[in-house]
């Protein structure tokens, strides 16, 4: 439980007389997350897991006008807050600026939402938080700004741009301590807020909420570069999301083009242009928020973007709330290390250097690295990729908390997750791959790609029934049976795969052949005829 009023009271204050009414009589008001109001249309009401809409009470302009009354003076940014409290309305406005729509969100201070990070926000490294709208980033920051200021006695300042973390009126909500909080008059001034922040107050921890533009990025990658703490949210839901926003790729080092010399892309086997990490970045540590109770941390950033940069797929570390209120690591960090740095090689000095360990972290309890008896209990499966792309795959294996690794050698892999497309061709590639457990999307979606991982590792590809070499050998062996012969010779019912080695070798035989009969007992008919 909450030990602050979650001022839902004034909340529903505000709201119309007749939804008002329904709303104090649901059973779900608890978990009230917001009203929509959109004139002319049904009232909408949206709880943690439910959706309700009111056929019966259509939004007036009279409705709209009177929510309007109660709160304060909407912002440049269309949104107004209740005094005192974290509820947040914002408006939606026609051409003529007259107000046609409202959201209401219900704001609510909860403790314990950052244990399962607590020795991370302790250690003194900058954080970002990633993740969908609504997933608990600004209540996570709320009540990092309070831990910070409260129990680990630093000197906390937050940057709110639209009173979001710390409430609306000139009184910041308790919630977030001892902190001090900074308004911003418009949403376009917030990162010169920042900047101001810190060169008139002195503070050792900065917090800002949905850092969206490029001159609040370059504001947060000055205030990190001044040795402050910097605590912030960003759109986007990964770190590879970050690497293609060109507005925000900065807050992770930024994305530059180097032309190599033909000595250099020989000895590192790539092309002569490639794509390297320009600078340090902001941000010592991603965290992208997967759900309420579960997330993944990339502990090093500057490593994560070097290998995504070099085409390894990240695999960060998995943490889970557990329904007892124990905190599991599921899936420990796997990186690799680099041997060519992808920022300032020929000036190491230039590159940011690992903190040092701070007294903070030094008496609190680090948190533990993942035992043994917390991994799968078996290997991961490794996957090779035929067309597929690799960044979809690591998503639903972080996701879906699958058993599975991702390899780049077809040689090293066993199993394959192909698109159709591809493995439909005829080239020696696809024949290697024909060999081993198969799953075939028909196309590159999340959703089509995490069911055919699922299946793959549950044993659903379709394997061969005997080694390529025993398949080969049977095949040359029928083959010389018919053109002794001249007759027709069937081979026995194979699956899919093992047929197509049986059509290849025939066709590199220079006879015909062909697929007769229905699953399962489709078999390969070898023919008299040579093949022109």
């Amino acid at each position: 439980m909450s030990p602050f009023d979650d001022g839902l009271s004034q909340f529903l204050d505000v709201l119309p007389a007749l939804i008002r009414e329904r709303l104090e009589r649901s059973e779900l008001i608890h978990s009230l997350v917001e009203v929509v109001l959109d004139y002319g249309r049904p009232a909408e009401v949206r709880y943690r897991d439910k959706v309700e809409r009111m056929p019966d009470v259509l939004v007036s302009q009279h409705d709209l006008d009177f929510v309007s009354r109660s709160i304060g003076d909407f912002g440049s940014d269309n949104r107004a807050g209740i005094e005192r409290t974290l509820h947040r309305i914002s408006a939606i406005r026609n051409r003529h600026g007259k107000i046609i729509g409202l959201t209401c969100r219900v704001g609510r201070a909860l403790e314990g939402t950052i244990d399962i990070i607590d020795g991370i926000v302790r250690s003194g490294q900058s954080i970002l938080f990633l993740g969908r709208p609504g997933i608990g980033k600004t209540t996570k920051l709320r009540e990092v700004a309070r831990v910070l200021a409260d129990e680990v006695g630093r000197r906390v300042v937050i940057v709110d741009t639209s009173n979001e973390i710390a409430g609306d009126g000139d009184v910041p909500h308790p919630a977030i301590g001892s902190a001090r909080r900074m308004q911003v008059r418009h949403a376009s001034e917030q990162h010169q807020v920042m900047v101001e922040a810190v060169e008139n107050h002195m503070p050792e921890v900065i917090i800002i909420d949905e850092i969206g533009t490029e001159m609040e990025a370059a504001a947060a990658r000055t205030i990190a570069e001044r040795g402050v703490q910097l605590v912030g949210t960003a759109h986007g839901q990964t770190l590879e999301n970050l690497m293609l926003n060109p507005t925000l790729c900065d807050l992770i080092g930024g994305i530059q083009a180097v032309t190599l010399s033909d000595a250099e892309a020989a000895r590192r086997g790539t092309q002569k242009t490639v794509l390297e990490r320009k600078a340090p970045p902001t941000f010592d540590v991603v965290i992208e928020l997967l759900d309420y109770d579960r997330l993944a941390i990339h502990h090093d950033v500057q490593k994560t973007v070097d290998l995504i940069l070099k085409g390894v797929p990240p695999r960060p570390e998995i943490r889970v709330r557990t329904g007892a209120g124990s905190v599991e690591i599921v899936q420990a960090e796997q990186t690799v290390d680099l041997d060519d740095p992808g920022f300032n090689t020929r000036f190491p000095a230039l590159a940011r250097q690992p903190r040092a360990e701070s007294p903070a972290k030094a008496v609190i309890p680090a948190f533990p690295s993942a035992p043994d008896t917390r991994l799968p209990a078996t290997a991961p499966m490794r996957v090779f990729l035929d067309g597929i792309a690799p960044t979809r795959v690591e998503r639903a294996i972080r996701e879906k908390r699958i058993n599975a690794v991702v390899v780049k050698d077809p040689s090293l892999a066993e199993a394959v997750l192909a698109i159709r497309a591809n493995h439909q061709g005829k080239s020696r590639k696809a024949r290697e791959l024909m060999t081993k457990p198969t799953v075939i999307v028909k196309s590159n979606t999340f959703v089509q790609v995490s069911e055919a991982l699922e299946q793959l590792v549950k044993g659903g590809g379709s394997k061969p029934t005997e080694k390529p070499t025993a398949i080969v050998e049977e095949t040359l062996a029928a083959i010389d049976a018919v053109l002794q012969s001249g007759k027709p010779l069937e081979l026995p019912p194979q699956p899919t795969s093992v047929r197509k080695i049986q059509h290849q070798v025939t066709e590199a035989k220079k006879v015909m052949s062909e697929s007769v009969g229905e699953h399962p007992n489709r078999r390969v008919r070898i023919l008299p005829s040579r093949l022109m």
